[in-house]
């Protein structure tokens, strides 16, 4: 099991977005410079998210993107599922009456066991939890440094 670039992707820029959002509107150029993820990948990203109503763009000359909730509205779960759809994958069981079947039918059991217990974590976790974390992270490798002048 393994989350996309899409959605990788993603989830950094919307972090991004949360933690720059106070200034106003947040260009995908300021993203994809902080983020180092091409813009036009982003312009893909970004259409879906807007699509699915969690961001919205802002036009003019100090344009961008802005969240439509609050951060703390803002799950992990809210933004893979737009970006990833479901995390377990769909098993086709063709014979129903064959041993395989029996085999497939726990395994599917297993992955939607650990998808619910992953919804459940990506619930708890909000936009505006990893915002706070970045800046925790940022004072953090800031500390120590000394500088003169």
């Amino acid at each position: 099991m393994e989350i996309s670039t899409q959605g990788r992707y993603g989830v950094r820029a919307l972090i991004d977005l949360a933690v720059n959002a106070n200034s106003g509107a947040v260009s995908l150029r300021e993203i994809s410079e902080r983020q180092n993820i091409s813009e036009r990948y982003l312009e893909q990203i970004f259409a879906v998210l807007k699509k699915d109503g969690l961001i919205r763009s802002v036009r003019g000359a100090h344009g961008g993107y802005l969240l439509n909730r609050a951060p703390e509205e803002i799950s992990m779960a809210d933004i893979l599922k737009i970006l990833e759809g479901k995390i377990a994958p769909e098993i086709q069981i063709e014979n129903e009456n064959s041993e395989e079947a029996v085999f497939q039918s726990v395994a599917q059991e297993v992955w939607l066991k650990l998808e619910s217990r992953m919804q459940k974590l990506m619930e708890s976790i909000t936009l505006a939890d990893l915002s706070q974390r970045v800046v925790e992270v940022q004072k953090e490798k800031g500390e120590g440094h000394m500088y003169y002048i």
